[in-house]
């Protein structure tokens, strides 16, 4: 038996996340279907995370073991692999690893994008989230930078998720202007449930003048999600990079 990392990216739009859900369309469904139909024997893909609805991923890895010799060459598999693939899935490369190399407990970091913008963007549509007013940058960086004096996120991750601990590492965390909005880039060992988003949400109140320096330290300090801001919706979001050992 041999075991395989995939990487690749996609457009979140029409999945329902990475995870397969009966009866809902999903990445990772999507992927293992290809995969069986070409390699002719059951496949089961592990993937570095779990996208939501709607999230997309322009970095992405994923692993599965096959019991034998793929018998094509790698680059005649991607070749194959994308031809079956609808549109918004893409194989960049398919690599062999070592029987215990893992995608998603490998991983020591993640970078993840939101992207919005006060216009309308028809050559986005899907890909940003517009906002309603024009956001004041620095106080949104001095209270991104703030965050990073932090470990416990508890007041920004989704209430009931099995995890043994909301304690985040985060290495990065700023926002840039890009022609025609601006962007919040963070990056951290790991993340929780919907943390970006309500994070996002948080510090564009901080942007808009709703909410100080002081207030946003109540909120991480109070380890309570109730206490932050609004979780933006899913479509500005992106997976950016994901980074392992070596």
């Amino acid at each position: 038996m041999g075991r395989y990392f995939i990487h690749l990216a996609y457009n979140g739009g029409c999945y329902h996340g990475w995870q397969t859900q009966p009866g809902l369309p999903t990445v990772q469904e999507t992927l293992e279907g290809a995969l069986s139909t070409l390699l002719r024997e059951p496949i089961a893909v592990v993937g570095c995370g779990r996208t939501d609805t709607g999230v997309h991923a322009s970095d992405f890895y994923a692993h599965f073991d096959v019991n034998s010799e793929l018998g094509i060459r790698n680059s005649e598999l991607v070749f194959k692999l994308n031809s079956f693939l609808p549109p918004d899935i893409v194989i960049f490369d398919i690599f062999p690893v070592a029987e215990n190399a893992h995608a998603r407990f490998d991983a020591v970091a993640r970078t993840y994008q939101y992207h919005v913008s006060d216009r309308r963007l028809p050559f986005r549509q899907g890909q940003y989230c517009r906002i309603y007013f024009v956001p004041d940058i620095g106080r949104m960086n001095e209270a991104a930078r703030v965050l990073m004096e932090y470990e416990d996120f508890t007041s920004f991750a989704k209430l009931h998720t099995q995890v043994k601990t909301n304690i985040c590492h985060l290495s990065r965390s700023e926002w840039t202007e890009e022609e025609g909005g601006w962007v919040f880039t963070i990056r951290s060992n790991r993340f929780l449930r919907n943390m970006v988003r309500s994070v996002t949400g948080t510090l564009l109140e901080v942007g808009r003048g709703k909410l100080d320096i002081a207030g946003l330290r109540e909120i991480v300090e109070k380890k309570d999600r109730c206490a932050a801001g609004v979780s933006m919706p899913a479509c500005g979001l992106f997976l950016t990079k994901v980074e392992y050992p070596g």
